[in-house]
């Protein structure tokens, strides 16, 4: 039964205005912060049953005692607001952004008499100007050191400045010309400054006019016979040529973008963001968000904004155009609030064609590799792990902790080709040598065919218990079976009519992430960042895959099969239909001038496939 929510305001002391409210528990701590156009509306939507409330909202308005709003005049306000509230009070159900790795950054301190330039990995010093992040720290060094041949400010710490202050003697780096020796008044503070600015424009925008104004000079020094000055001109344009040349170029354009990709399943999410400027990719980033309500990719991407451009200003740091997978749905709020942050109008929008589309597919690309890193990282720590089997020991009472699980998917066509998986994970780790496939010619469905797949497997138990002689005879601590209480019952009968009593037996439901046990009405809600829920979900999709690729190369050879049998058609021209269409039902379904499109068959031939294919149906 649903428990009932005490603190529940009255529908009509809502007000309809827009708003922010909060989530309090029993220690006043806020839970969760959220924004509303209207607040009543929002905020009823959390007092439904609480069977139709995703789970973890489901939790979260369970552990409140409290909720309290406040009236703002706009939507924008709304969004500002939360925002601050969010970073106040640091709420354990908003979402969280953590770097994957701690980026390095190229900075130039500007509130100091003479600037410094150095690499750092904070951004939290005053009157600095920050360029990046960058990916390498290599890459960065590479940069910084050619530019100062160029721009020749101070990189040296402050005890090193300090000392040649002291002793009126600079630096090695003065004297091979990377520095211009502010320290014993070799230049003025004045020009010192001017310099660092010139670097800091440069490697902001990688503004090639001032390449130009350089070619220019050179010209006129050659011509005016100051053959020394044009020679250090000439370096100066190569060293800057170098820096720029190892910014990829990805539009003929000057443009200066951010663009986001996101990959995420039901509990985590990676983000990559690209910084594009000048037409260049100048810097990238990456971020694990942990979901711990639900959230769709227009709600990540909102906040995702707020936590990238919170502590930033000004044309430099947030672009003319911000580029994003899909627009969330206070776009028009949030385009103001860059637009104050930059000084100027921001575009936020969904990139359609183009390089720029071409881009955001790469950043997705990134975006799915690092979650899948993510996924890969956690599951190899060791620590995860035993804590994963450890809470499985617990949930489910075993006197041990289950290090072989053994999990059970089923896939098919229509009802067609059927198809059941086995995946094996020992230690938390899977043993693909161990993996099998089931095929089953007949069933009525699902529930019929888990049934039929655990009897098969179930058998081996009995029949051969020496170690090491069959590996499909090993006793696996824990079944899992993918669906909820009707798939689970299945597997239940199963393990009666085998006579087997001391295997624990769990199900998955993909919905909502919820475990079903045997003869339970109701499912175990795990937290969504608990290491048990994170293994099983692992083992139920490695299930998935495999269930789904055994069922995709059964059908493939069906009708690679059938095709063969049609006079004309060679393994070349069979291959390269399967190729066009993937499947029978889709060949099927094509026309003839589709069919004739494909290499080596043409109209006369194509009819042939087509009446053939309909007398197989």
């Amino acid at each position: 039964m649903d428990q009932p929510v005490t603190f529940r305001p009255a529908t009509g002391s809502i007000p309809k205005e827009p708003g922010v409210y909060r989530f309090l528990d029993a220690q006043g701590r806020v839970l969760y912060v959220g924004k509303a156009k209207n607040l009543r509306s929002r905020l009823s939507s959390y007092f439904a049953s609480a069977q139709t409330l995703p789970e973890k909202t489901r939790r979260m308005v369970q552990s409140a005692v409290d909720v309290n709003w406040t009236i703002v005049k706009s939507e924008f306000e709304a969004l500002q607001l939360e925002f601050t509230w969010i970073k106040e009070f640091d709420p354990p159900f908003n979402v969280r952004f953590k770097d994957d790795k701690s980026y390095p950054y190229l900075a130039i301190t500007m509130s100091e008499a003479d600037p410094r330039v150095l690499i750092t990995r904070n951004r939290d010093r005053k009157g600095t100007k920050y360029f990046g992040p960058y990916t390498q720290s290599w890459a960065i060094r590479e940069t910084m050191d050619t530019m100062l041949k160029v721009f020749p400010m101070r990189s040296c710490s402050s005890g090193i400045y300090q000392r040649a202050v002291q002793s009126n003697r600079p630096c090695l780096l003065a004297d091979i010309g990377k520095c211009s020796a502010p320290c014993v008044g070799r230049i003025s503070a004045e020009e010192h400054k001017k310099t660092a600015k010139q670097f800091g424009d440069f490697i902001s925008s990688g503004d090639e006019k001032y390449l130009k104004e350089l070619q220019a000079l050179m010209v006129k020094a050659s011509a005016e016979q100051k053959y020394e000055l044009a020679a250090k001109l000439r370096d100066d344009i190569s060293a800057l040529d170098t820096v720029l040349e190892k910014s990829t170029v990805v539009f003929t354009d000057q443009t200066d973008a951010d663009l986001f990709g996101i990959a995420d399943d039901e509990l985590t999410a990676a983000v990559s963001l690209f910084r594009v400027r000048g037409g260049r990719i100048r810097g990238a980033r990456g971020w694990v968000v942990d979901k711990e309500i639900e959230r769709s990719t227009g709600e990540l991407i909102e906040y995702l904004l707020q936590n990238v451009y919170e502590n930033l200003s000004g044309s430099s740091e947030v672009p003319k155009e911000v580029l994003v997978p899909e627009l969330p749905a206070d776009a028009e709020q949030l385009a103001m609030w860059l637009s104050e942050k930059r000084g100027s109008n921001v575009n936020l929008r969904v990139p359609q064609r183009g390089d720029k589309r071409a881009l955001a597919e790469t950043a997705l690309t990134n975006a799915k590799h690092a979650l899948g890193l993510y996924k890969l990282k956690r599951t190899a720590d060791f620590t995860a792990r035993s804590d994963a089997l450890a809470q499985l020991q617990k949930l489910l009472g075993l006197s041990t902790a289950p290090l072989r699980i053994e999990c059970f998917d089923i896939s098919h066509l229509g009802g067609t080709g059927i198809v059941a998986s086995m995946v094996v994970f020992e230690d938390g780790l899977p043993k693909k040598s161990q993996y099998r496939k089931f095929n089953i010619e007949q069933s009525t469905d699902d529930t019929d065919s888990m049934f039929q797949v655990l009897t098969r497997r179930l058998k081996y138990l009995n029949e051969n218990q020496i170690e090491g002689e069959n590996r499909f005879s090993y006793r696996p601590g824990l079944l899992v079976v993918d669906g909820g209480q009707p798939q689970v019952s299945a597997a239940k009968k199963a393990l009666d009519a085998a006579g087997i009593s001391d295997i624990a037996l769990i199900g998955l439901a993909k919905r909502l992430e919820e475990i079903w046990l045997p003869a339970s009405d109701f499912p175990v809600i795990l937290p969504r960042t608990s290491e048990a829920l994170f293994l099983l979900q692992r083992v139920r999709d490695e299930a998935h895959r495999f269930a789904i690729t055994a069922q995709r190369k059964q059908r493939k050879s069906a009708i690679a099969t059938e095709l063969g049998e049609i006079e004309g058609l060679g393994d070349k021209r069979v291959n390269a239909l399967l190729r066009r269409f993937g499947s029978a039902k889709r060949l099927k379904l094509a026309s003839l001038e589709e069919i004739s499109e494909v290499a080596g068959i043409g109209p006369k031939l194509a009819e042939v496939i087509r009446a053939k294919l309909s007398e197989s149906d």
